[in-house]
């Protein structure tokens, strides 16, 4: 079966690209659900289906908002199985039983094995990646849109309209801190979100060195945000799409990319205390984010599926647990907090 792609999907950097750094590349699929009139792709319930993976940060995204915005009648999804190699995402079979919730094989197209086939369904000449977040019309039997900081953003506001009131006055990205969330947005993705990924796909030292030490001094500067401002959210008291971006790295921090992707530092449970009790809130006390957060599929995917970084496929014990009750320290910080008392 073609892959679509030109290079490996398992090439993370170009081999010829001498310099060894990580590149992401652009997400191909970009039309719009709107609420205009006469718009092609209109907000109607049950038209859309919403492919994703426990495991991946981007797609992660989506369904927190979806559960934000109260959509789960709206928009149904489908997970693919934790397991990516050559032929990209796949769906699980009738045999496997997987944690989460949609876990399945494709319910829109029965006959599928892989996410690819969506994309060829689509587009027969498609050359790039095959990813999620994957948001599919099934009216017009195509993708509309695979990036995810774009599919957040019609969840925000183009079914409202279809949405109780309650749902529909949620406000993620409310106009009176737009420009700080955008500026946030920018360094944050680039030094954090794809920093990790920058980290540990990176083959020369000097590639490695330059993306892990940004992403360090980028997480102290949240550290420092967080520790000097009420919260105890990003922006404030109410969560907006600042916690959304920033939330779906920092849970997956500790449980791999300190280990897997040699982002090894610091960890965020005994060295960052503001971001720790942070993201501990939102896991705990929001269930937007708790519900959506699947550890096995988390810990497996980037382990097992990395052949590169870790050839044997061995999936480190720790830490245990994942995330840490909220009234709970790693030695360390309980005993600083005890020496500040």
């Amino acid at each position: 079966m073609p892959t679509g792609n030109d290079q490996k999907i398992t090439n993370w950097v170009d081999p010829k690209d001498k310099s060894g750094e990580f590149k992401r590349g652009q997400s191909a699929f970009r039309s719009w659900i709107s609420k205009e009139p006469g718009a092609e792709f209109s907000p109607e319930k049950g038209r859309y289906h919403l492919y994703v993976s426990y495991a991946c940060p981007w797609a992660h995204r989506t369904l927190i908002v979806r559960k934000l915005k109260g959509l789960e009648d709206f928009i149904p999804f489908t997970s693919v199985h934790w397991h990516m190699l050559d032929q990209g995402w796949r769906f699980v079979t009738p045999d496997e039983k997987l944690p989460g919730e949609n876990v399945t094989a494709d319910p829109v197209h029965p006959d599928f094995e892989t996410l690819q086939q969506i994309y060829f369904e689509t587009d027969p000449e498609y050359k790039g990646r095959f990813t999620v977040p994957t948001l599919y019309d099934k009216k017009r039997g195509k993708i509309v849109n695979n990036e995810s900081s774009e599919i957040i953003r019609m969840f925000y506001t183009e079914f409202d309209d279809v949405l109780p009131e309650e749902y529909k006055t949620v406000d993620l990205f409310p106009k009176d801190l737009q420009t700080d969330i955008e500026d946030t947005n920018g360094w944050v993705y680039d030094d954090i979100n794809n920093g990790v990924y920058k980290s540990g796909f990176a083959t020369t030292q000097e590639a490695y060195e330059k993306a892990v030490t940004t992403l360090f001094s980028s997480l102290d500067r949240v550290e420092k945000h967080l520790s000097s401002t009420p919260g105890p959210y990003y922006f404030g008291s109410n969560i907006t799409e600042a916690d959304v971006r920033l939330y779906t790295t920092v849970i997956r921090f500790d449980a791999v990319y300190v280990q897997h992707f040699k982002c090894n530092l610091r960890d965020i449970r005994s060295g960052y205390p503001a971001l720790h009790r942070w993201v501990r809130r939102l896991y705990w006390d929001v269930p937007a984010f708790g519900q959506t957060t699947e550890f096995e599929h988390i810990k497996r995917h980037y382990t097992r599926s990395h052949k590169q970084i870790n050839p044997f496929s061995i999936t480190p014990v720790g830490p245990e647990p994942p995330i840490l009750p909220k009234d709970k320290e790693v030695a360390a910080a309980e005993a600083v907090k005890q020496d500040q008392k």
